[in-house]
């Protein structure tokens, strides 16, 4: 039965809408489209509904790339730490298959922003919102709108393809949920999706057919209703050809095989916030090309290249969502037995240069240790950490400085 808190999400959204870089812009184009787009919006659709807020929780867990590795002679005593507290959360992740795309185009972590300003790397085209602390974490805060429309500056007017990843995490307060908005290129339709307490809901709009279908799927019990409450959560979207697919902390809880033919062009988020139960999220991601599982056939890449093995700040601790990433490595590695990786890590340019070489060994420690509790030989692997030396984007900016931090397998 769907939801008045799903039609709120799917109409009235139609109301359109670390590390910071720098020389990054906000595009005049998409300002003035969305503009446009509320102004028609707004006027079409107005007496339509009363503007109701929803009923949906929001939800979130720490999305950090800072991705590195070396050497795997340590990898049997790191695995046996592994193995402790950790350890349980990642093993309960062997069946999670999301992994982000390859490109980073933009992903905010709040980093260098501080608490009470509006984040350096948005716009704010309604309603209210501010960078402020929930517990130890930097997050953004949607105070007053309904609906807020928040926008990630980006430099082109159209940047999504036919293929990318959307993550954030979002913080189960009692109040409400972001809704996340991805327009189309010919501004004549839009998706939108939104996770709330108990389950996650899409809605597809195509104005040349004027076509809308909806889609939910229920959170499994375990991570519904009050066990949603005060918590983070990490969200996790990829679309492929026209298939999407919504991820709630380790379960991906819908499907939705044909998207009505959008083109997708950019993200908007949105949704209904106030002072007293605000929307909360952080760690912001966008990326392009989401990857598919390689299995089932033999493997010829010289190396792979990912951007979604994540660790807590300054830390080696692999956080749980990278185990979608790692799944995949592994079934390459059972599938094809005969093959040997050398695990390479970078970072960005954050910090001194000893550290970040300090870190990506330690890090790279870490991903070989969980590989060997999963099973592989730790004869079938070696590594490296290459700190911040081989950049392969400009540190200069924020989403240069995300594709900078990855962790690379070379075939050996």
């Amino acid at each position: 039965m769907k939801k008045i808190i799903l039609l709120a999400g799917l109409v009235l959204p139609f109301l359109l809408v670390a590390e910071r870089g720098v020389g990054q812009t906000s595009n005049s184009g998409v300002n003035n489209s969305i503009n446009n787009s509320l102004n028609k919006a707004g006027s079409s659709l107005n007496g339509l509904f009363k503007k109701k807020k929803k009923d949906v929780k929001d939800t979130t867990q720490n999305n950090h790339v800072n991705s590195a590795v070396p050497s795997a002679t340590a990898a049997t005593a790191t695995a046996a730490t592994a193995t402790q507290g950790p350890q349980a959360v990642l093993t309960s992740y062997q069946n999670y298959d999301f992994v982000p795309g390859n490109n980073v185009l933009f992903e905010d972590e709040f980093t260098d922003d501080q608490s009470g300003e509006f984040p350096t790397h948005w716009d704010l085209k309604k309603g209210q919102a501010i960078l402020n602390m929930q517990g130890t974490d930097k997050a953004f805060f949607v105070t007053d709108g309904n609906y807020a429309v928040l926008q990630p500056l980006m430099k082109n007017n159209s940047y999504l393809t036919q293929n990318f990843s959307i993550e954030y995490d979002l913080y189960a307060n009692g109040g409400y949920a972001p809704i996340i908005d991805i327009e189309d290129a010919n501004r004549g339709g839009h998706l939108w999706i939104q996770v709330g307490k108990a389950s996650a809901s899409w809605s597809g709009y195509i104005a040349s057919t004027d076509k809308t279908t909806d889609f939910a799927g229920n959170l499994p019990a375990d991570i519904a209703n009050d066990n949603f409450a005060n918590k983070w959560h990490h969200i996790g979207i990829t679309y492929k050809n026209d298939q999407m697919k919504v991820y709630v902390d380790k379960y991906r809880v819908l499907l939705v095989p044909h998207c009505n033919g959008l083109s997708p062009a950019y993200v908007i988020v949105q949704g209904a916030g106030d002072q007293s139960k605000p929307i909360i999220f952080k760690n912001f991601k966008i990326a392009d090309g989401a990857q598919m599982y390689m299995t089932g056939q033999k493997f010829t890449d010289a190396k792979i290249v990912t951007h979604g093995i994540n660790f807590d700040i300054d830390k080696a601790t692999i956080k749980p969502e990278s185990m979608g990433t790692i799944n995949m490595i592994v079934r390459v590695m059972k599938d094809n037995p005969d093959i040997k990786f050398e695990v390479d890590g970078h970072t960005d340019n954050t910090g001194t240069s000893p550290h970040n070489l300090t870190l990506s060994q330690q890090r790279a420690d870490a991903v070989v240790a969980q590989f060997v509790v999963m099973g592989v030989d730790a004869s079938r692997l070696t590594s490296k950490g290459f700190g911040d030396t081989k950049p392969i984007s400009d540190n200069a900016t924020l989403e240069g400085k995300a594709n900078n931090r990855r962790v690379e397998f070379i075939k050996l």
